[in-house]
């Protein structure tokens, strides 16, 4: 019997395993770390696992804490030695990751504190060569590393091996790249924080590994993962010097591994389905490829580019330029909300109900403006009675300087207006004291967080009117995962769903716009999603009618767009309306100018909110639709 090949991952020159989320994955790697820490322990030896830092781990981290909790998974045999640590770093400091792999998996564990090993971030400048050298010897001690755990930057670096990293570099002390420091930025909350030096592990010692399990989440990392895995090794992509290893997989989620080739074009690893979804996925990348608008495309087009057997499959490239051209062309509408005059039933939205009942959920409180704004302005000029809940306070993204701009007002108020307020003049004397003294790595005080938080709700209520809406259209949630003080934020809780359960069902939308951008870099995006959508399910399993009815929008954030051939809405903008957007993202003042936790783009929200919707429009313009100012755009999302 002849077998069938599969060739979706021929491209790949590293095995790569792909899960539906980073939990999964995460589930998978603590389960190898588990069977090797076991294997290890059976045979009377020592296990050496070589450990990452970071956004991707903690949830591997978790459930190896949760493996020792629950399954008796024991750390006694285990000798770690973690790649990396800032320079110079305080290993108490809250950015350290000393206290990092402290608070998320050694002080959880019974692993022996004598066992576990990180570079020392606050060694004398004179003594770090040696320092570093011992590192390596201590590596080797312990009879090299067993399982080496790696995360990947979005500018290819693994450790803090950035781009120009030679494959024969061994620990030692190294520049971070600029990419670098603002992507870490979040940690710190002010750039001219983070450090600009690390003690890293090099890439010959990590390569000494004798195997290596590298993880990567998110829509953020796809770029990086299709490079390092598919395109030559290069130290300018550090991660791609993989590939010269014997036994090393990428983990990734199915975000990280959208731009593989066997996902981005699936026509050239195999034989495809071709769906509408598909065709217009390959006409159009065809299209921007050879610059060309899609009625311009020609057979030949489509034969000397690998879609030969979509001619075989739809017909002539005439056809299907038609086909893909109306698809297009359908998903561009002036009217978010629906149209009662619209007669055709390609609308991306219903005309009925109308007007809709629409609620925008904003996980800080610009979200709404930056993202949707000229959809939001034109669905409540449309008639639309539109309701925006800010589900955080957004308070850690205020800095202490503009706090103290506005104690020094509130001061000044009370002293030119001669109002005796004790009480109040006691928690601003105390707020401004506070602030006077605070250390780097203090958190706020409740009262400070507070302050912080009503800047945001005032700027927050302030672009409401500046669109039209009343009070009673603007919901605060102040979801209570996001109040932990700090950048880390806990997970979705029991009260955050009830909240938006209750406002849910009093407001009962006919429409919904949510936030799908999970490339936020400190990831309330995500748990704001994953709250509404966990709403919504409970709702419906309730048997609520209104909910049968309601569709969910979702809109990208400050970080990313849409993939154009994901799209399924796209609202046009005039110039005018896209300097009234302008105008609507300024009154957040406390965002403007210096944009705290910025992750690795320098742009101000507003420019970045403007570029991207130009962009877009200018995608659409390309492929042969009318050309527009700017254009917002949406995907559906069935719950």
């Amino acid at each position: 019997m002849r077998h069938k090949i599969d060739l979706t991952d021929s491209l790949e020159k590293i095995p790569v395993k792909i899960f539906a989320n980073p939990l999964e994955g995460s589930l998978y790697i603590a389960k190898e770390i588990a069977a090797l820490i076991k294997e290890k322990e059976a045979a009377g030896k020592k296990c050496v696992i070589g450990l990452a830092t970071g956004s991707s781990p903690k949830t591997l981290y978790a459930e190896l804490v949760k493996l020792h909790k629950e399954a008796g998974l024991s750390f006694k045999n285990v000798i770690t030695f973690n790649l990396d640590q800032y320079y110079p770093m305080d290993k108490d400091a809250l950015q350290s990751y000393h206290y990092f792999m402290r608070k998320n998996l050694f002080e959880q564990t019974d692993i022996d504190p004598n066992n576990y090993h990180l570079p020392d971030g606050m060694v004398p400048k004179d003594q770090v060569k040696e320092h570093c050298l011992n590192y390596e010897k201590q590596i080797e001690e312990a009879g090299g590393i067993d399982l080496q755990i790696l995360g990947i930057g979005v500018n290819g670096h693994i450790g803090f091996n950035e781009p120009g990293s030679g494959i024969y570099t061994k620990t030692r002390l190294t520049n971070l790249d600029n990419s670098t420091r603002l992507a870490n930025s979040y940690e710190f909350g002010n750039m001219s924080e983070v450090p600009r030096m690390a003690i890293t592990m090099g890439i010959s010692t990590i390569m000494k590994s004798k195997r290596i399990i590298l993880m990567g989440w998110g829509q953020t990392k796809a770029p990086v993962i299709q490079q390092a895995t598919e395109l030559d090794d290069t130290e300018d992509v550090p991660a791609s010097l993989l590939q010269n290893h014997d036994d090393c997989t990428f983990v990734v989620d199915e975000n990280a591994a959208s731009e593989l080739t066997r996902f981005k074009r699936p026509w050239l690893t195999g034989e495809c389905v071709w769906t509408d979804k598909m065709m217009k996925r390959a006409v159009v990348d065809l299209a921007l490829k050879l610059k060309k608008p899609v009625l311009s495309l020609t057979n030949n087009d489509y034969n000397d580019n690998g879609l030969s057997d979509l001619l075989v499959d739809k017909g002539d490239a005439y056809e299907i330029n038609l086909q893909v051209f109306y698809l297009l062309r359908d998903s561009i509408t002036g009217w978010p909300g629906g149209k009662t005059t619209e007669l055709r039933n390609t609308h991306p939205e219903r005309h009925v109900p109308f007007p809709k009942r629409s609620i925008i959920f904003s996980p800080h409180p610009d979200d709404d403006i930056i993202s949707m704004g000229g959809t939001f302005m034109r669905l409540h000029d449309q008639g639309h009675e539109v309701h925006v809940a800010y589900q955080t306070s957004g308070n850690i993204a205020v800095t202490d300087e503009f706090v103290t701009r506005f104690l020094d007002f509130a001061v000044g108020f009370e002293n030119m207006f001669d109002i005796d307020d004790t009480k109040s003049k006691k928690i601003l004397d105390e707020a401004r004291a506070f602030l006077q003294h605070k250390k780097s790595s203090e958190k706020d005080t409740a009262e400070i967080r507070a302050i912080k938080g009503l800047i945001r709700r005032c700027e927050a209520s302030a672009t409401c009117r500046y669109v039209g809406l009343t009070d009673t259209q603007m919901h605060f949630q102040n979801l209570p995962f996001y109040e932990t003080g700090t950048i880390e934020k806990n997970p979705m809780g029991e009260a955050d769903v009830i909240n938006t359960i209750e406002l849910l069902e009093k407001i009962k939308p006919q429409q919904i716009f949510c936030a799908g951008d999970f490339a936020d870099p400190h990831g309330t995006h995500k748990v704001c999603f994953d709250v509404v959508i966990e709403a919504l399910k409970r709702i419906k399993a309730g048997g609520a009618d209104w909910v049968k009815d309601c569709w969910l929008w979702l809109y990208k954030g400050a970080w990313q767009e849409w993939d154009i051939t994901e799209i399924e809405m796209a609202v046009p903008m005039s110039p005018d309306q896209v300097v009234k957007k302008r105008n609507g993202i300024f009154i957040h003042q406390s965002q403007k100018d210096t944009v705290p936790f910025q992750g690795s783009d320098a742009r101000e929200f507003w420019q970045r909110a403007e570029e991207r919707n130009a962009s877009t429009a200018k995608l659409y313009a390309q492929l042969g639709m009318t050309q527009y100012a700017a254009m917002e755009a949406f995907v559906k999302w069935e719950f």
